[in-house]
């Protein structure tokens, strides 16, 4: 009798994976679950895994890795495709069957250390102002989001022969800022935000490349805006180095990437909605997306 009343409550809670967890299942589904691990085995949380259906291509299941490496998922009877990522990692793929009422044992995926692209050569590279552009985005009233960018600036990457020890400079023309809209980009341009008439740049000078793994690195630097200078990160992903472009000169590209707060930079103006909501959110998100070519003698001046 016993027995027969604990195998009724195994059925009610569902199938039971390898790992001996109950996992509750609807009827008819399935479940795949796996541990993520790093390159040194150990769990790697915070992987990102997605779960598409083979037939449809449409994702079934998309999440992120606990502190043990786990992700499970309960999926209808099918195949799937499932990808695995994580930053500085080369990112793993495996197909899987999914039949009703199963539970798969746990699949054990282990993340290689991503290939690293070869590092621009030692010198100086400058920005390629027709193939570069600095955008940012900013949240308008409670909901919506505004996008801009800077269509005038200058900038430059010393590479040194340590990358650790390069260092970025740009210059942005801040009454350059455009949104759209000739009513709120003078707005923007007036002592209320950028006061451009007394702040006419916006500097940003690096102070150390950290690697991250992979192609991710860390830009640490000073950004100076509106009469205020403040320590910055940007996340920035290196995409390669190549002979191409105008005049198959040597170049390289990167997107740089964070978040700013407003009050930061004494950028204080507030104006609020009858919600209490407020028409400007408090942060901007910046980002830079940059070609930049290699200068010699015999590098053409990159056009205005």
């Amino acid at each position: 009798m016993a027995l027969g009343l604990l195998r009724r409550r195994r059925s009610r809670s569902g199938p039971t994976p390898a790992s001996g967890v109950p996992l509750p299942l609807p009827a008819g589904a399935g479940a795949y679950s796996c541990e993520v691990v790093d390159p040194m085995g150990q769990p790697l949380g915070g992987a990102e895994v997605t779960v598409t259906a083979r037939d449809s291509h449409r994702v079934a299941a998309h999440g992120t890795t606990d502190p043990y490496g786990l992700f499970m998922a309960a999926l209808p009877p099918g195949s799937y495709s499932v990808m695995v990522t994580a930053e500085g990692l080369t990112p793993a793929r495996n197909d899987v069957d999914i039949a009703a009422d199963t539970a798969l044992p746990p699949a054990r995926v282990a993340l290689l250390p991503a290939r690293q692209l070869e590092l621009p050569p030692p010198g100086t590279w400058l920005f390629d102002p027709p193939h570069t552009a600095i955008r940012f985005i900013a949240k308008h009233v409670g909901m919506a989001h505004v996008h801009g960018r800077f269509t005038r600036f200058t900038g430059g990457i010393r590479i040194a022969p340590d990358m650790r020890d390069s260092q970025v400079s740009v210059r942005i023309d801040a009454a350059s800022i455009t949104t759209g809209n000739r009513t709120r980009d003078n707005h923007l341009r007036s002592a209320d935000f950028l006061d451009v008439e007394h702040y006419p740049y916006i500097d940003f000078t690096s102070t150390r490349f950290v690697y991250q793994g992979g192609s991710k690195w860390t830009l640490n630097g000073t950004l100076t805006m509106h009469g205020t200078s403040r320590s910055v990160g940007l996340d920035t992903t290196y995409l390669g180095t190549v002979n191409g472009g105008y005049e198959q000169e040597l170049r390289c590209a990167a997107l740089a990437k964070t978040e700013l707060h407003r009050e930061d930079f004494t950028l204080n103006w507030r104006s609020m909605l009858a919600r209490g909501i407020a028409v400007v959110g408090p942060t901007v998100q910046l980002e830079l997306d940059v070609q930049a070519m290699y200068r010699t003698s015999e590098t053409p001046t990159p056009p205005e």
